[in-house]
């Protein structure tokens, strides 16, 4: 058994605890990092890259069919399924050497290969090492939430960490969830060729803005996706060689393959949290408004930290504990400006209150402005008008977007930074997009804010006609 001492110990090698183990690292502190499996996490080996490589063959499939209004002839695309995933794996191995063991050591950063379990509040064994650390980041992200759905054990199903193993393209490709993730490989396996059909206990995408997920579901049932909402899925049972699936109410829904992605858990498993006197609930690991736990030395951050499942969020999250951490200055997490993205085609994104979260919280006093795709000259010339984006609007200042749309998770960083700076409606205006391009969208609802506060006021016009009559 080996003893080393840092000053930080991060446990969890991806997105937040790379981001963290990096910075403290080249500020000076001396930092030990742990991770037992992949480096670069959920999101970088099942998650967010390898899905959106995925979308991306689909997307280039799809644009083969869809050439006629642009004058090029449709033809229906011959598909690899097998070649679509050495895609997958070729974006995955290109983004690796960031997220490395060998860039990090070169960073300064002392690397074990080994799961971490605290054996004290101040103590983790790894392996054969026994750390010692000033403090602890826990940092061990979220794996895929399996539902206790009877005769489930007894097939093959597919999670978003085992999809990418399959090489061959499902014929039909049943999928339990209807959230971001679900969706994303619905669209994407139905324009490899797939059949797809998607059930949802509750509603598609709930947490989401009606009025945009709606824009979103059409167009996936344009593209040819089944989406059974309101099917809650009480057994699972093999056919031969077809996966079938019962609903409650004596639904039946039969594909050749299952994924079951209804969710995520946080990964508090094996951490011997109790021993390090760090208090967890049905969210994860408690942390107050510094992301710190019951045990003042032990922080945690990301999904684990039950604040959000995103990796922009993790990643912000390290940026809050880094100043506590290696500074000793007070710093706290805020979330009302982090945004969320669903890149489906067309994509969903959100910042802050949607408009039913607004409305409860200011009632009559909310303004909500909105811009169509369709009055955006480069939506029109690229053949894509579908959707809208509109703003919740308190006293001037924003307070919440949503945007469905061509490039939504794009557009939606400048909302994020607007409600991250408590900027107002007028700097968003006073922006300068070059012309043509799809982020006029945001600088035009801004300027339809002040619309009938300029065009349409009698004051205004009469203010203007003196002027006008007193002006040489």
């Amino acid at each position: 058994m080996r003893n080393l001492k840092c000053d930080l110990l991060v446990i969890g090698g991806g997105s937040g605890g790379l981001s963290l183990a990096a910075g403290a690292s080249q500020m000076g502190a001396d930092v030990i990092l742990l991770e037992g499996h992949k480096m670069g996490g959920d999101c970088l080996n099942y998650g967010c890259v390898p899905s959106k490589a995925l979308l991306a063959s689909g997307h280039m499939a799809h644009a083969q069919r869809e050439g006629a209004p642009f004058g090029v002839s449709a033809s229906q695309p011959v598909v690899s399924y097998g070649a679509a995933k050495d895609h997958v794996q070729q974006t995955i191995d290109t983004i690796a050497p960031v997220d490395s063991q060998e860039r990090f050591e070169g960073l300064g950063v002392r690397v074990i290969r080994e799961m971490g379990r605290f054996v004290s509040p101040t103590e983790v064994k790894a392996g054969d090492t026994h750390i010692t650390a000033r403090r602890i980041v826990v940092t061990t992200g979220s794996s895929p939430f399996v539902p206790p759905i009877k005769g489930l054990d007894g097939v093959d199903y597919l999670t978003n960490e085992t999809l990418w193993k399959l090489r061959e393209a499902p014929e039909h490709l049943v999928i339990i969830g209807a959230g971001p993730i679900g969706l994303e490989m619905a669209q994407a396996h139905r324009r490899l060729g797939c059949e797809v059909t998607v059930i949802e206990a509750g509603k598609a995408l709930a947490r989401d803005d009606a009025e945009a997920t709606a824009v979103v579901l059409e167009a996936l049932k344009e593209d040819g996706i089944k989406i059974e909402e309101g099917v809650a899925a009480a057994e699972v049972r093999k056919e031969g060689d077809s996966i079938v699936v019962m609903g409650k109410d004596g639904e039946k829904i039969v594909g050749s393959h299952l994924l079951v992605a209804v969710g995520r858990r946080p990964n508090v498993d094996n951490l011997g949290l109790d021993v390090a006197n760090v208090e967890t609930g049905r969210q994860g690991i408690v942390v107050d408004s510094s992301l710190r736990t019951s045990n003042p030395k032990v922080y945690a951050i990301g999904d684990v930290a039950g604040q959000g499942q995103f990796t922009h969020l993790a990643g912000y999250h390290a940026g809050v504990v880094i100043r506590s951490i290696l500074f000793g200055l007070p710093s706290k997490a805020r979330h009302d400006h982090i945004p969320r993205a669903t890149y489906t085609d067309p994509e969903l994104a959100q910042v802050g209150l949607t408009e039913h979260e607004a409305r409860d919280v200011y009632g009559v006093q909310l303004d909500v402005v909105r811009v169509d795709y369709s009055h955006n000259d480069r939506a029109i010339a690229t053949r894509h008008t579908r959707g809208f984006i509109k703003v919740m609007v308190f006293k001037g200042r924003p307070v919440g977007a949503t945007i469905v749309g061509h490039q939504a998770g794009e557009l939606i960083t400048t909302w994020s930074l607007a409600l991250a700076n408590r900027l107002k409606m007028g700097q968003v205006a006073a922006t300068v997009a070059p012309y043509p391009t799809i982020s006029e969208l945001n600088k035009r609802v801004a300027g339809a804010y002040f619309t009938p506060k300029l065009f349409e006021s009698a004051r205004v016009k009469q203010i203007v006609g003196l002027v006008q009559k007193w002006l040489p």
